[in-house]
């Protein structure tokens, strides 16, 4: 029993990272194809240890017969392609934030709203933002416990968030910086190698850039509409794993110790939290794991009912691959996908 899978943007960071976890997690697949640009067609990608898939043309593919597909090919395609396969009957599930905010189109972290996956009436079920993801997950169990009205963030994101370009241009900026060599940035707004920035995506008529209102209207919309959020994120110098500095008001009471307890009950959170050196990850520690891990663990004094707290998370897998291939296996579990051949 198996499903016919597509991977668009097969030849990307997220997609390739979509076809390992595909095998990791021994997704039931019958058959796979690798889609891209045309300027991608006849390359050659891994899916597993032993095979190799020679891309196709996105432009061409017809979605007909095929079941899923984990779409990460850049909103503006994404916009194009995903109704149209939509249409021939494939379930998409789509990384870009093309169609996050779409009322009619369900966006889902499955440790947290799996319930919203029951309105996929469109055939199209948005991933939301890396940042986003990683902190809802966290959030979910504290919010259940002491409901959240507040919460302020600070983030620290892996260049892997701009895509392969973005770990090149660290790379290479990081080579010449240490020959002194002239750096002249290509993919950031500034050098990125020994250096944040705090600026990601376009800025917004308030102040905020893009980045940071999606980690706002995405959080509402996962979580609940009456929380408040206020994120600044930074780019910075790592290839991968997002980092956040959060700090929640509560409506109840809150306890170190009892926020420790829910979060350690929770799906897809691994507390390492000891009052130490070394007592907490890094995203250094985090890449190529799973969990969202949370550390720093302490009572925010500033506020009633505060708690503040440490996360961290690799954002090409649990901020993309994984959360999409998970949607995917809930999906299964609810009986939405058609049956398996």
């Amino acid at each position: 029993m198996a499903y016919r899978v597509a991977v668009v943007g097969a030849t990307g960071a997220v997609g390739r990272e979509m076809l390992k976890t595909l095998v990791e997690r021994n997704f039931p697949v019958s058959e796979v194809a690798a889609l891209a640009s045309a300027r991608s067609v006849g390359q050659e990608v891994s899916f597993g240890d032993k095979k190799v898939l020679k891309v196709k043309n996105l432009e061409t593919f017809d979605f007909t017969g095929w079941d899923i597909g984990l779409f990460s090919p850049g909103a503006a395609i994404s916009a194009v392609h995903a109704p149209r396969a939509a249409a021939a009957g494939c379930i998409v599930i789509d990384n870009t934030s093309h169609f996050r905010m779409e009322p009619d189109v369900p966006l889902v972290v499955p440790e947290v709203n799996p319930q919203a996956l029951l309105k996929a009436k469109r055939g199209i079920i948005a991933n939301p933002n890396c940042s986003t993801i990683q902190m809802v997950v966290a959030l979910k169990p504290l919010h259940d416990k002491y409901k959240i009205k507040r919460v302020v963030v600070s983030t620290y994101q892996s260049v892997s968030g701009a895509g392969k370009e973005g770990m090149d241009e660290l790379l290479l900026q990081a080579r010449r910086s240490l020959v002194h060599d002239q750096i002249v940035p290509q993919q950031f707004t500034k050098q990125i190698a020994f250096n944040v920035i705090p600026h990601i995506d376009k800025f917004m008529d308030d102040g905020s850039t893009k980045e940071e209102w999606k980690m706002v209207a995405e959080t509402r919309k996962i979580l609940d509409p009456d929380i408040k959020v206020l994120a600044t994120c930074v780019r910075v110098p790592v290839f991968i794993g997002h980092s956040e500095a959060v700090s929640v008001e509560f409506e109840n009471k809150v306890t170190v110790e009892g926020a420790r307890a829910a979060l350690r009950a929770a799906p897809g959170v691994v507390v390492m939290d000891t009052r130490e050196d070394g007592g907490y990850i890094t995203p250094l520690e985090c890449a190529g794991e799973d969990a969202t891990f949370v550390s720093r663990i302490r009572i925010d004094p500033t506020v009633e009912h505060g708690l503040a707290f440490w996360c961290v998370s690799d954002n090409l897998r649990k901020g993309a691959a994984l959360n999409a291939i998970q949607i995917a296996e809930t999906m299964a579990a609810q009986g939405l996908l058609k049956k398996a051949a």
